[in-house]
């Protein structure tokens, strides 16, 4: 159970900071701040792709300066994390 446990807190804590990252985008933070550096390079690798995804289907332009990638990043993890879970309940 240590496992499940490990792995549950790892989707959490990449959830925290996706969150994070979007109450981010809300204001100018300091681009060299050691935190907000972190912020980022964790979840770039992970949004990347559905920004990729996103843009293919609805492409950037001045009159929708919203990006949904976070929200289809966050549904995608929680499907694959609740995947993950019950596999390792299986197993274990």
């Amino acid at each position: 159970m240590i496992l499940y446990r490990a792995v549950d807190l790892f989707f959490e804590f990449l959830f925290l900071l996706i969150l994070v990252r979007i109450l981010l985008s809300w204001v100018r933070p300091d681009p060299y701040n050691p935190i907000v550096r972190f912020i980022y390079q964790v979840t770039d690798p992970v949004l990347e792709p559905f920004r990729r995804l996103t843009y293919r289907f609805f492409p950037p332009s001045p009159g929708m300066p919203f990006d949904f990638s976070p929200l289809i990043a966050i549904f995608v993890l929680k499907i694959l994390r609740d995947i993950i879970l019950r596999i390792l309940l299986i197993l274990f």
